[in-house]
């Protein structure tokens, strides 16, 4: 639970009147929707509808467009809404007709990341829904959110990121309650030898891994190790060390505190050329325009597979 770091994108606050329903579009990260209030129903192509009360909350997994209508009346409207055009750091107010409020929803899209590299969110094949109390405060976390996106105060970044952990991590809990529910939704973290090797990885990124000194760590042999852990996390060993070496390296370039050559052999690699072509696989742009300000404008990753267990150094 220490090692997740909750980042979020677009936020919004939803109204949605009688007689209206609100369609989102796809959008490429999860999707968080808590009812503040009102009732309704939500509709994913695939899946049985889920009820909506206070208090619910539903999770949806990327790539997955959403519609959202009230009980009654049927509705006859359609509010279409794309979530791309939702902005991180600002919150948008969604409003589906007129006439006074029938469901009010605020939604969001993030990232759950374990170890600063991987989406324990990624693998979620399907939405889940759960019912909280009044007394679990969760309105009043998002509530607060919403205030700090809002605001210009110093630490809001830092606030809003506390907050929203505090709300994933409750969602977290309830599945953990759950054995069966946990490895059904997180895979990810259904495997305790993995888990092992992968936690090694996060404890010191910048350490000379192997896929036989990981393999060891687990308690594995190296062709089980590689297949169970490309099973669990969706991709190899290497490449997952060395997404995590790399953001480590971007966290690094964006404080301006030291040299690309200094960060350079801070996550492990005594060549720039080396680290300088990681990072582009990784980032799409030089660490040196990371490190002025320059940002890829679509925020998905390319995650390349390592062709031995050397990474270039």
């Amino acid at each position: 639970m220490i090692g997740i770091d909750v980042q979020m994108g677009g936020l919004a606050h939803c109204i949605i009147n009688p007689g209206w329903q609100l369609a989102f579009t796809a959008g490429r990260k999860t999707a968080i929707h808590y009812v503040v209030r009102g009732y309704g129903t939500m509709r994913i192509a695939g899946f049985p509808p889920i009820d909506l009360t206070p208090h619910s909350m539903v999770i949806v997994p990327s790539m997955l467009p959403v519609r959202v209508e009230i009980s009654r009346p049927a509705p006859s409207n359609t509010k279409r809404f794309d979530v791309s055009a939702l902005e991180q750091g600002k919150v948008d107010e969604i409003v589906a007709g007129s006439g006074g409020p029938e469901l009010v929803l605020i939604c969001g899209y993030f990232e759950t990341l374990y170890g600063q590299s991987i989406d324990i969110f990624s693998t979620l094949i399907a939405p889940f829904a759960e019912q909280f109390d009044p007394e679990d405060r969760i309105d009043q976390s998002l509530a607060a959110v919403l205030d700090e996106t809002a605001s210009e105060r110093v630490g809001r970044a830092a606030m809003i990121g506390s907050l929203l952990k505090q709300i994933i991590l409750a969602v977290l809990r309830r599945s953990f309650e759950e054995p069966k529910l946990w490895t059904q939704r997180f895979p990810i973290m259904s495997d305790p030898q993995i888990a092992r090797a992968f936690a090694a990885m996060i404890a010191d990124p910048c350490e000379n891994h192997t896929t036989n000194t990981l393999a060891r760590v687990a308690g594995l042999s190296r062709s089980a190790f590689m297949s169970r852990f490309s099973e669990v996390l969706g991709v190899s060993p290497l490449a997952a060390l060395r997404e995590l070496r790399m953001r480590r390296a971007a966290n690094l370039l964006e404080a301006k505190m030291m040299t690309v050559e200094q960060v350079a052999n801070a996550v492990g690699y005594v060549n720039r050329s080396s680290f300088s072509r990681a990072f582009r696989a990784i980032y799409g742009v030089d660490p040196t325009d990371y490190r002025a300000g320059s940002r890829p404008a679509d925020d998905t990753w390319i995650m390349e597979e390592e062709s031995s267990d050397a990474d270039s150094r």
